[in-house]
């Protein structure tokens, strides 16, 4: 790899962590000078991560006018976690049919660890850990395709998903929909566990649109 690609790649992973983040919202504008002056490269290389973002649509970019964080589509999002609530629905009841129970054992873990998580009020650590949560249904009852459809849903939901875990207490209620789940899946109740998860991810829908009605800035219909 040249050197410039590797600024470029550089650059691009410490943009698209800011706006996955929220250090960047929604519509701000992207200062390419002061990029270049923070990070220490030349405008190539932040012209080429900018143009990278374009195509993930995590940035937009207006000839004659600049850069900036792209809006979020709250249609989108609502669709997207329309798919994410159906198939989770029905991955959680086949666990609670057929997972096995080194998986079962790693929920338990993952849970004591996002209590810890939650004691310390380490939210990026959470976050990684609610990530984890889900992908280990998908893992253990070796599902690829499934694993690789939520994955994509992951990625475009991001943004939203760090921004609802922000407000107090929503971490903490967020384990116990975890722990619900779990206890589902442990009682080999697959009707139970499939309304636990869809219960789950309907919190994450209605905190959305509240959200996106306070916020109406950082969306787009």
């Amino acid at each position: 790899m040249n050197e410039r690609a590797s600024k470029a790649d550089q650059v691009y992973e410490s943009l698209k962590t800011a706006i996955l983040s929220g250090g960047l919202e929604p519509g701000a504008p992207i200062d390419k000078l002061e990029l270049c002056e923070r990070l220490g490269v030349s405008r190539f290389p932040v012209s080429a991560a900018i143009s990278r973002l374009a195509y993930d649509q995590l940035v937009r970019v207006e000839p004659q006018h600049g850069s900036f964080v792209a809006r979020i589509s709250a249609r989108d999002v609502l669709e997207r976690l329309f798919i994410r609530r159906a198939l989770e629905g029905e991955i959680a009841a086949e666990a609670a049919r057929r997972l096995d129970a080194e998986t079962r054992a790693a929920l338990a873990d993952n849970i004591a660890a996002a209590q810890r998580a939650v004691e310390s009020d380490n939210r990026a650590g959470f976050y990684e850990l609610d990530v984890a949560f889900h992908a280990l249904f998908t893992r253990g009852l070796g599902l690829p395709r499934s694993a690789e459809l939520l994955d994509g849903l992951r990625v475009h939901l991001e943004r939203v998903r760090r921004m609802l875990l922000a407000p107090t207490g929503r971490i903490q209620a967020t384990l116990n929909e975890h722990r619900t789940i779990v206890e589902a899946v442990q009682s080999g109740d697959p009707t139970r566990a499939r309304s636990a998860m869809e219960a789950h991810l309907t919190v994450v829908v209605t905190m959305f649109a509240n959200f996106s009605r306070a916020r109406p800035e950082l969306f787009t219909d």
